[in-house]
């Protein structure tokens, strides 16, 4: 016999209040949340609802709270959260290998829906990749490769893949900007993705497929040798 569904406590309502606010982008990472009397009033409830409400966002990593700075928001959604507790977890190696599995499938995707607009944003991207090479900018090479990747992503069209691929990224490039800064000298070559946005352009699904898996392959051969140069 199926039970009866019950209605949300005030504290659940709280808590979905607050994390939908947050996924919207009406608080975003970093920002402090408004003094607890401006909360209560907003969602029209006690002091105690509130921070049972704050308490259960602290521990799925969506807030922070800090002694002295109030309560800041830490991730921009439940998913982000749990990722990044498993992305902790996890050596940089196995993040590389998630990420390879996600960026060829994105690469498929994209080749098969891009549109006008995910072109023209990527090969924004790209030329942004090209001028910081001019101007031997790493930092602002890293950056504009990283969106290159986002972008692509998001011409996949597949709104969970971009999601999960936004919380793989973050901590990846964190990870190994100094493996890419102190590459004596920086691979720039190897990490212009000429060819691939070529193959997306032409919807060929096979030769995005391969360059995906050619140049990730490449990549973990040079982060294992560093791993192993830092270890010895």
């Amino acid at each position: 016999m199926l039970k009866k569904t019950s209605r949300l406590s005030l504290v659940e309502q709280v808590v979905m209040q607050i994390e939908s606010l947050i996924e919207k982008g009406h608080w975003a990472i970093g920002d402090k949340l408004p003094p607890e009397i401006e909360l209560m009033e907003e969602f029209d409830v006690s002091r105690n609802t509130l921070r049972e409400a704050i308490r259960a966002l602290v521990h799925a990593g969506l807030l922070e709270t800090k002694q002295g700075s109030g309560t800041i928001v830490r991730s921009s959604s439940s998913l982000g959260a749990a990722m990044e507790r498993h992305l902790e977890k996890s050596n940089l190696i196995e993040t590389l290998e998630v990420r390879l599995a996600l960026e060829r499938e994105a690469a498929q995707l994209a080749a098969i829906h891009r549109n006008n607009d995910d072109l023209q944003q990527l090969e924004t991207c790209m030329d942004q990749c090209r001028d910081a090479v001019q101007r031997d900018a790493v930092e602002d090479f890293i950056t504009a490769d990283m969106a290159f990747h986002k972008a692509m992503a998001k011409a996949s069209h597949n709104q969970l893949l971009q999601e999960l691929y936004e919380y793989m990224t973050e901590p990846l490039y964190a990870s190994i900007r100094k493996l890419m800064i102190t590459d004596t000298p920086f691979a720039y070559e190897n990490l212009i993705h000429s060819e691939l946005l070529e193959a997306i352009r032409e919807q060929n699904l096979e030769g995005a497929t391969k360059y995906v898996n050619e140049y990730i392959l490449d990549f973990k051969k040079r982060l294992a040798l560093e791993t192993k140069e830092e270890n010895s």
